[in-house]
């Protein structure tokens, strides 16, 4: 009986030695999915906070469907935690659902990055002041002069005076201003050696080089200040689940910052009807005589000069143009836009007629061509060797910026995602918030079929004998735009707006 009872302890004392490790090893796991629970449920949380905010996913109730399921997830792991049970299998729901959880805040916050970073310079623009003088001049300080000549009682006065405050500021220095009628004029008694300095907004750069091709290398900058200038273009809408709106589409052709303030080659005023799902494309093409708005004094000139006083002075002056109110604005540089095109395996575009581009000296045969970035930099650049001249260089703006987009929406963008998402920042400059953006997008995709995109463009009768107030010294071709043209493009306008047919 003795060794019986020996026996039977011993047998017990090992099974009790068993079941400690056992018993631990539930514990530690119980544990570990508590707080496995509760970092899915903060990623869960942020995830479905995100997506609401943003009107990501926002199409056939997927968000709604999305929050269900994580919830349903959380509910059951928790259940799961506090009865103690299956918790191999509750570990594994757990990490599953964190990886799913993770990966989509992920993309959300990719796309979030893309929106802030094309929104980062909405609200301010960039103008480069400078001093110049002559390149076989012994001045190189601005403390060697004791004046300069500017346009300061004609078009840009304010700027000119914001650089001399500035050269007073930093260099002690006080000039005294000549005035000129225009940029051009103050270059031309630079070089005729009537004055020894000149005041030059970088933007007017492209109109010198229009008067003389060699204009840089004839002058050399002593001083430069940026000044950064809100942009105003007006109340947007507060609503971004606005059915009806339009975007003014800049397109700019230049190097450098996107924010800084150039010309406009591109004019596109997109109007949008989410609800008939309609978009109509109105150019306006870049010699249309215009009253130009804010900096340009309401004075008639070229509708191209209205963006060297800013985005919000071509909005403006476009607003007053058709009779309706631009909610939004993008601007894109051409010359960085495009180098996507190559990240994005080219693009194909329908081509209506034969032509070849002087920048790169491409041949553009009629019907679809393929192109790369180089290739579709001159199909939108060209307009001397088209038959409608401006008229089809917008047609053309306009196919290669749907090409792109088009690009952009597919599977084929995945491949290089960080570098597209790298230039589209560098050459995108907007006012558009994310939950505008996706709310396009969900349309799209909710209605099953991409939206009805129209295309039109007001005419005009070319002329050389109109003033134009940022060149007065000039003989400009302008484009004198027909009352017709234009009275049937403001009528499609608001045919698209009020959901009817243009």
């Amino acid at each position: 009986m003795y060794l019986y009872l020996r026996g039977e302890k011993g047998r017990i004392m090992n099974q009790h030695r068993r079941n400690v490790p056992a018993s631990k090893k539930g514990k530690k796991l119980r544990l570990f999915n508590a707080a496995l629970l509760t970092l899915v449920s903060l990623v869960s949380g942020l995830l479905v906070f995100s997506i609401f905010k943003n009107n990501v996913l926002a199409f056939h109730h997927l968000n709604l469907i999305l929050s269900a399921l994580l919830a349903a997830v959380i509910l059951l792991a928790a259940f799961f935690v506090w009865k103690n049970k299956f918790k191999v299998l509750t570990m594994v729901l757990l990490f599953v659902t964190l990886l799913v959880s993770s990966g989509a805040m992920y993309g959300v916050k990719e796309l979030m990055d893309l929106s802030r970073g094309v929104n980062s310079t909405s609200n301010y623009s960039e103008i480069e002041m400078a001093v110049y003088v002559r390149t076989d001049s012994d001045k190189s300080d601005v403390t060697q002069l004791k004046k300069l000549t500017a346009p300061t009682e004609n078009g840009d006065k304010d700027n000119v005076t914001a650089l001399l405050d500035h050269i007073k500021k930093t260099k002690k220095t006080e000039l005294t201003v000549e005035n000129s009628s225009s940029y051009i004029a103050a270059y031309k008694a630079l070089i005729n050696q009537e004055t020894e300095a000149i005041a030059l907004n970088s933007s007017f750069g492209d109109m010198l080089a229009s008067h003389d091709a060699d204009y840089a290398s004839k002058i050399k900058k002593i001083y430069t200040y940026k000044i950064t200038r809100q942009v105003e273009t007006g109340k947007r809408r507060d609503d971004a689940n606005a059915d009806v709106f339009n975007i003014y589409v800049s397109g700019i052709d230049t190097y450098g910052s996107i924010s800084s303030v150039s010309r406009s080659d591109v004019n596109i005023i997109m109007t949008v009807n989410r609800k008939t799902k309609k978009v109509l494309l109105t150019t306006t093409p870049r010699d249309s005589y215009v009253a130009i708005a804010d900096g340009g004094a309401g004075q008639m000139d070229k509708l191209t000069h209205a963006g060297i006083y800013g985005v919000d002075a071509s909005v403006h002056t476009l607003e007053n143009l058709y009779g309706i109110r631009i909610d939004y604005y993008v601007r894109l540089n051409f010359t960085s836009f495009l180098k996507l095109v190559d990240l994005l395996g080219g693009i194909d575009v329908e081509n209506d007629q034969e032509f070849t581009s002087r920048h790169g000296n491409h041949h553009f045969p009629v019907g679809k061509v393929h192109m790369n970035s180089d290739q579709a930099l001159g199909f939108v650049r060209e307009r001397y060797s088209l038959q409608g001249g401006d008229n089809d260089r917008g047609k053309n703006q306009e196919k290669v910026i749907e090409a792109v987009i088009k690009k952009l929406t597919s599977t084929s963008a995945l491949k290089n995602y960080n570098e597209i998402i790298s230039g589209l920042q560098d050459s995108i400059q907007t006012n558009m918030e994310l939950p505008v953006l996706m709310n396009l997008v969900n349309t799209q995709l909710e209605s099953g079929g991409s939206y009805q995109v129209q295309s039109q463009a007001i005419s005009g009768n070319g002329r050389m004998d109109l003033p134009s107030y940022a060149m007065p010294d000039s003989n400009l071709y302008m484009m004198e735009i027909q009352p017709e043209s234009l009275d049937n493009a403001k009528a499609a306008i608001q045919q698209v707006m009020e959901g009817k047919t243009p």
